[in-house]
């Protein structure tokens, strides 16, 4: 075999589940980042786990060459999801969060998706961020890439029913996540709610609705600074449990 031939079918594989992964990838993934930098990167990431990863050598028909493409790209783009999902349950505390605090209308464009998006949203979806790189969680991405060629060799990978139903299932975990973020929040503005109700009903002529909104931020506010440092704990645990669901997937469409 040709010495560019080796090359090429050694790095392919390597290249697609790589280029698949950064596509949904935490920051590596926004738009955020340019092209030619998300480009380099993989290039980058291509030739250090070159020699790392175990590649079967392979003698395919063209069709069978389209099989791998389509199978090992989908593969690195579910396990890009599946971390991608953490941050996806902060921006939506974010939301639930900013509308508690009657901040819907305020938005602000996020640097990552190039859309509007509500002030604390935009704030839990960069903490979110910060502690991914903090715990050095896209370390142990790195190392799952490196296992998933012994999990998954190339040319075994299977998008089955049985993982497609492990990736719905922990989409569902983002909205869990989310509502156990935004949970502190929600419920001290919803008993002010309740308060100021109960006040409003008694007192007729108090403004209670000049009165909630600036209460509600305060309560609000106070109670999210609170919270903050419970975090690192918490997307410790939720970026564990995106990593194992990524394993599972793995283990699933072998």
């Amino acid at each position: 075999m040709p010495f560019f031939d080796k090359i090429l079918q050694h790095g392919l594989p390597i290249g697609l589940r790589v280029a698949g992964m950064m596509t949904f990838a935490p920051f590596f993934g926004s738009s955020a980042v340019a092209f030619r930098i998300k480009a380099g990167f993989t290039l980058l990431l291509i030739v250090l786990l070159y020699p790392v990863c175990p590649v079967p050598s392979l003698v395919l028909s063209p069709s069978g060459w389209s099989r791998i493409v389509l199978s090992e790209t989908m593969l690195g783009l579910a396990i890009g999801l599946c971390l991608q999902f953490v941050i996806e349950a902060a921006q939506l505390a974010g939301q639930i969060v900013g509308f508690q605090f009657a901040f819907s209308l305020v938005n602000i464009i996020d640097p990552t998706s190039n859309v509007e998006t509500p002030v604390l949203s935009t704030f839990h979806q960069l903490a979110a961020l910060l502690l991914f790189f903090q715990m050095n969680i896209h370390h142990w991405v790195l190392r799952g890439i490196v296992k998933s060629f012994e999990y998954v060799p190339v040319g075994s990978v299977t998008i089955s029913a049985g993982a497609m139903k492990e990736l719905f299932r922990d989409v569902s975990g983002v909205w869990l996540a989310g509502l156990q973020i935004a949970l502190p929040v929600l419920l001290a503005t919803m008993f002010l709610d309740v308060a100021i109700g109960f006040i409003s009903k008694a007192s007729p002529q108090m403004p209670a609705l000049f009165l909630s909104v600036p209460l509600k931020s305060l309560v609000g506010f106070a109670v999210l600074a609170t919270t903050v440092a419970m975090w690192p704990g918490f997307f410790e645990k939720q970026f564990t449990l995106a990593l194992g669901w990524a394993e599972r997937f793995m283990l699933l469409a072998h």
